[in-house]
């Protein structure tokens, strides 16, 4: 059977500082992210099945992504965990909603980390082909399972 490739995009809003960086990225910025999945599988042979001819439902695939990785993210700040978590706290309610990571926050790492979540959320049917992260409109960051 013909393996299918299929891509399902996200947008998000969060923001991040980057520890003990030589530019202005060291302060707390954000960015209007946009995240590619692509999944790859065999599309299922099932007449009279609602999914016949389909590797994964893209609802399926976009509640998935959307309740999993896309709604923890969205409105965050994320953080290196070494970074001083004390003085983000005592900020409040504005900074309620953050990630404390234990890794430097940029677009590389955060692809691996959303790769390592989609991983375990697909079904066996499918795997994980790449994440490609959007940090700009001309500026991402791609994982692709042939490469890890």
């Amino acid at each position: 059977m013909t393996k299918i490739r299929i891509t399902k995009q996200f947008g998000f809003e969060m923001s991040h500082a980057l520890l003990n960086y030589d530019g202005l990225c060291r302060n707390i910025h954000g960015h209007s992210y946009k995240l590619q999945i692509t999944v790859l599988g065999e599309p299922i042979q099932s007449s009279g099945s609602p999914k016949d001819g389909m590797v994964i439902d893209f609802s399926i695939l976009k509640k998935l992504i959307q309740d999993q990785i896309v709604k923890h993210l969205d409105h965050s700040l994320m953080i290196n965990e070494n970074a001083d978590i004390e003085k983000l706290n005592a900020l409040g309610q504005m900074y309620e909603r953050h990630q404390v990571v234990p890794f430097q926050p940029t677009s590389e790492n955060m692809v691996v980390y959303i790769a390592e979540k989609v991983k375990l959320l697909l079904p066996e049917h499918t795997e994980l082909f790449s994440v490609r992260l959007y940090e700009t409109a001309n500026s991402f960051a791609e994982w692709y399972a042939e490469d890890n």
